[in-house]
């Protein structure tokens, strides 16, 4: 027995001097965590952030779950240089960065980068000095030392002095004379103050019976379970952010520290969005985008990770934010294919959404106007919920929708506006309504042709065609960004003045417009005429506030906003969607054109729609004018059946890129000879991708298909780990793509 005592006492003073062993990982293109030792004392757990040795120097990084292997020497592990005094990652968080990872097929590491954008945010911050008043009265008071004085008094609260000059209208350096005199006493502040708390008992909106009906469903779900996907399918103008809005505040009320996430697909919505979300709750929402400044984002985060930001409102990359307590998600205009991340880590927003809510087994609520099949399909077959809002809010009456025949009503000569499109906007301005005419094709032109040896003016390195703009008098490439001054000769014969623009972009339908309606107030709304949201917002703002006659847009316009006099929409090409060979693109034209022809008549007076179209008996314009979008969904559906394309099947692409077109082809030679046979899989290409050529690189696309039931990442690994790919070409795995060029 004595012996037996000594073995364990001897194995446990053997246990206690081992050092603690974690595995770490960083925000890198790592397909796993590296093993660490734990300094004495110091105690780790997963989620924790700590500063560790890797390569040369010392990187940030996370204690990651997993069992560290036990088979390496102690002596040659590396030892955590520290442990930071941050909340550490949630386990719900860290399961959905494994998740990510495996579904897409991305490093580790590098999804972990999507949750840790702003890590300069886990160290506290220096602080900023703030002032308050002490009760000294200052030996002289100026006009100027008075009022700031009296801002500091109906601050309460200490501010920078920077803040507290601009109140009070006078420099700064009067507020550090008043401190000097004693008048103002400094003291550090958090330049990240948290959110205010949001009120969810705040009286909402006046609800309509419909749409009390869907939201008493959704907060019986919120409140009761079971949690699972919802689609709230309501039509345009029908008061769907109302209602889950109502199924936040009871996620909110349930739980004092529950966070609610609202995902957003377009930075042009946030503003009027983020004050309605204010309205409703009383408090400022954590705002989270591209257009958000360094130091907006590093506060959002921090309050994120803190859990004192507890109602957020983002794109698509707020779904990767370090939530402590995330308890409901809203994706808004759930089809819109803004959700689909295209470049770094490849993801669809949405469906990442959808999965992070079942890893959470947390509710998720999906509202359209014109919900994408695979959620119709999800519906249908039992998997999510539906609520449903058929008809507008109030008094307001969908718009009729009518189809123009160009072959029987042409423009004129060198004109893009048809007979009935015109005398459309006659109608509208005579009755003191707005017009808006669609065209999504940005730029003057989207060709620039010589008219003598036929040459095609494109980007250098690539096969993209240059976009004349002639606000500007440039030639750009969309998809590489190059731009140049239109040349006055053909850079191929040298003709002077025979480079003719092919085509309508909103520039050259603005310039008709101002030509048929010169007395008329007019605006053109696309990505290259506005330089910033600010500048977006301001003719959104003019034109939701009637000081706008005729607006002329692309597909920004079709984005969830309100325009109270808007009586006419006028679609220019409603046939540029179909081409191009894309399986969705039935689908996207009817919920682009949907959801544009929802801007009409969302008040009293009643909306006019009309479609130009030289293809009037293609179903999904038939559909839209018939407003047969379940008639269109269901057949839509029944041919994605016939042929297994998803939601029937699955779809992953792979692309390889290279500068070297030879060492490419050979490469997709080799890849083409790895491909294993398999039941239920179908490998199309190697093929040339639509763009062959951009920026330089030649590349090359692979399309594979499978049934649902096919493990498609495990194929993809064992096929892509027979090739072994040369350092000059690069792979890229999209999981459910989107896009074919």
């Amino acid at each position: 027995m004595d012996g037996t005592d000594d073995s364990l006492r001897r194995a446990a003073e053997t246990a206690e001097a081992a050092p603690a062993r974690v595995k770490v990982l960083f925000p890198l293109p790592l397909f796993q965590a590296f093993d660490y030792i734990a300094p004495p004392g110091m105690t780790l757990a997963p989620g924790d952030f700590v500063i560790a040795p890797f390569g040369p120097r010392d990187a940030l990084g996370v204690v990651w779950r997993g069992e560290a292997g036990e088979d390496v020497d102690p002596a040659k592990l590396k030892t955590i240089a520290e442990k930071l005094e941050a909340p550490p990652l949630s386990p719900e968080m860290i399961g959905f960065i494994d998740w990510v990872a495996a579904y897409t097929m991305f490093p580790l590491g590098s999804v972990l980068r999507l949750s840790m954008r702003s890590g300069d945010a886990l160290r506290p911050p220096q602080g900023l000095i703030g002032y308050r008043l002490t009760g000294e009265k200052p030996a002289r008071v100026t006009k100027a030392r008075q009022a700031v004085l009296d801002a500091a008094k109906a601050a309460g609260a200490p501010l920078t002095a920077k803040e507290l000059a601009m109140r009070a209208g006078v420099g700064e350096g009067v507020v550090r004379a008043l401190a000097e005199a004693g008048a103002l006493s400094g003291e550090r502040i958090d330049p990240d103050p948290p959110f205010g708390a949001p009120d969810p008992d705040l009286p909402p909106k006046p609800l309509s019976p419909a749409q009390r009906r869907a939201a008493d469903s959704l907060i019986a779900m919120v409140e009761k379970g079971p949690p699972g996907p919802v689609l709230l399918d309501g039509v345009t103008g029908s008061g769907k952010t109302e209602v889950y809005l109502e199924a936040a505040a009871a996620a909110l009320r349930k739980d004092p520290t529950a966070q609610v996430l609202i995902l957003i697909p377009e930075i042009a919505l946030t503003l009027p969005f983020l004050k309605r979300i204010e309205e409703r709750f009383g408090a400022e929402p954590a705002a989270w985008h591209s257009d958000v400044s360094s130091a907006g984002r590093r506060r959002v985060f921090r309050r994120v990770l803190d859990g004192s930001a507890r109602l957020v409102v983002g794109a698509r990359s707020a779904l990767f934010l370090p939530y402590r307590n995330l308890q409901l998600i809203v994706v808004d205009e759930e089809h819109e294919p803004a959700y689909k991340q295209e470049d770094g880590v490849i993801y669809q927003g949405r469906d990442m959404a959808v999965a992070r809510a079942s890893l959470a087994k947390i509710p998720i609520i999906l509202a359209s106007a014109t919900p994408s099949l695979e959620t119709v399909v999800n519906v249908d077959q039992g998997r999510y919920g539906i609520e449903s809002l058929p008809a507008r809010f109030g008094e307001a009456k969908m718009p009729e929708v009518r189809l123009v025949d160009m072959r029987r009503d042409p423009p004129e000569a060198g004109r893009w506006l048809s007979p009935p499109v015109v005398e459309g906007v006659d109608q509208a301005l005579a009755a003191k309504g707005q017009a808006l005419l669609f065209l999504n094709r940005r730029g003057y032109a989207p060709l620039t042709i010589c008219r003598r040896c036929g040459h095609r003016m494109k980007a250098p390195h690539s096969d993209t065609w240059l976009v004349e703009h002639r606000f500007e008098n440039k030639l750009v490439c969309h998809h590489t960004g190059f731009s140049m001054p239109k040349p006055q000769a053909c850079p191929a014969c040298n003709a002077v003045g025979a480079l003719a623009a092919c085509g309508p972009g909103v520039e050259r339908v603005a310039e008709e417009t101002a030509e048929r309606w010169p007395n008329a107030r007019r605006a053109v709304l696309s990505s290259d005429t506005v330089q910033s949201p600010s500048e977006m917002r301001a003719i959104l703002d003019a034109m939701r506030n009637g000081e706008i006659d005729i607006l002329i847009a692309t597909q920004i316009v079709a984005k969830g906003h309100h325009f109270p006099g808007l009586t006419f929409v006028g679609v220019v090409d409603a046939d540029m969607g179909l081409a191009g060979g894309d399986l969705r693109a039935a689908e996207r034209t009817f919920q682009l054109l949907s959801q544009v022809a929802g801007r009409a008549g969302r008040e009293a007076k009643t909306g006019r729609v009309l479609l130009q179209t030289y293809q009037p008996d293609a179903p999904v314009l038939q559909a839209l004018a018939g407003g047969a979008r379940d008639e269109f969904l269901a057949a839509e559906a029944q041919g994605r059946l016939e042929l297994g394309f998803p939601p029937y099947g699955r779809l992953a692409a792979v692309i390889l890129r290279a500068r070297d077109e030879k060492l490419l082809r050979e490469c997709a030679r080799a890849h083409c000879e790895a491909a294993p046979e398999a039941p239920g899989v179908d490998l199309w290409g190697p093929a040339p991708a639509p763009l062959y050529r951009l920026r330089g690189e030649t590349r090359i696309r692979f399309l594979l298909k499978t049934r649902r039931n096919v493990d498609i990442q495990g194929y993809l690994a064992a096929w892509l780990s027979r090739v072994k790919l040369p350092a000059a070409v690069r792979r890229v795995v999209d999981i459910d793509p989107y896009t074919f060029l």
